[in-house]
């Protein structure tokens, strides 16, 4: 059969993503930064007591690592690594005690110990292109990048900033107008997960969620009712404000409980149906600030989880040959 020619809306598509690609490949990572920000980095000797306070203190849920002895960038420490030691701890009770003199530069060990990925090292030039920055989170899996430059009188590295997926996704929002174009509904879209979800109940134990958490490497947990209606997400960083005041007790509330201690300003969860589309997702990209959209059907039932990563895939990915979803 000849092929068929191509819908109004395939070639739609087709001309939003090559935008969007195409625009990512002119601007650098330094353009996706503010005019002014502020930049916390933990000295590896620092007690992991001490950099949860600082962490919840400054309202941020990540920081670049730097090793003072030898003048180095030495990680990203993120809310799974703490995630990681409160595992860690379950498996080993006889290191409670231990938990107030440990400092980050025994993160490695300890994740090590667990069998589970260890501290993102991942990190980029900011002048390299955006689009450079993004595959290479991809083929990291990492939902954040430190931007490392290198100081030109002593030669020696300079973490400059840390870019993640939604001020990358946001960027693109803001000044891509051919996001627009993107109007395929997700349901004709290789775009999202729907097999094999993990999910909880309110009752659940948030250590049970933990070990969801650490097992499956994911940043959130759905929570259903016994019809799989969707009633609320538990995060990665509701367990920070659990453990803020090193309060380890918390751990063994349930998952409804846990919820409640949120702050007041707690955005909410957000949800989508099969019949979105990405036009208005980057919409709502560059509105709020949203980290995953829990895709649900008529009767708010959980069908699938849709994440900046999937998003970031698709606009990096969709449509691109094998060779060049290699290179």
């Amino acid at each position: 059969m000849p092929p068929q020619p191509e819908s109004a809306i395939d070639r739609d598509q087709r001309i939003g993503l090559q935008r969007i690609r195409d625009f990512l490949k002119v601007r650098t990572s330094y353009d996706v930064l503010p005019l002014s920000f502020r930049l916390i980095i933990f000295d590896t000797s620092l007690l992991v007591k001490k950099s949860l306070a600082i962490l919840v203190q400054n309202g941020i849920v990540s920081a670049p690592l730097w090793d003072s002895a030898t003048s180095t960038f030495a990680g990203l420490l993120t809310t799974s690594d703490y995630i990681n030691l409160i595992q860690y701890y379950w498996q080993n009770p006889d290191a409670v005690k231990r938990i107030d003199q440990f400092k980050l530069n025994s993160l490695r060990d300890i994740e090590k110990a667990i069998g589970v990925s260890q501290l993102e090292t991942a990190s980029i030039h900011p002048l390299q292109p955006l689009y450079k920055a993004c595959r290479h989170m991809l083929e990291t899996r990492a939902r954040r990048i430190p931007l490392v430059d290198i100081d030109d009188e002593t030669g020696r590295a300079m973490v400059v900033s840390v870019v993640t997926q939604y001020r990358i996704l946001k960027f693109v929002a803001v000044n891509v107008h051919e996001t627009q174009l993107l109007r395929k509904p997700l349901r004709h879209l290789n775009l999202g997960t729907y097999q094999n979800l993990e999910t909880a109940s309110m009752e659940t134990p948030v250590f049970d969620v933990i070990h969801q958490l650490v097992n499956f490497n994911i940043s959130s947990v759905p929570i259903v009712n016994s019809d799989m209606v969707v009633t609320n997400v538990f995060e990665a960083v509701d367990v920070i404000t659990l453990i803020k005041g090193a309060n380890y007790d918390e751990l063994n509330l349930n998952v409804g409980e846990a919820l409640q201690k949120r702050p007041e300003d707690f955005p909410g969860i957000y949800t989508c149906s099969m019949d979105d589309r990405l036009d208005t997702i980057f919409d709502t990209i560059r509105k709020s600030r949203v980290h995953r959209l829990v895709i649900i059907n008529e009767n708010s039932q959980l069908v699938g989880i849709l994440t900046l990563s999937d998003i970031l895939e698709y606009i990096l990915l969709e449509g691109e040959s094998d060779d060049s979803r290699m290179s």
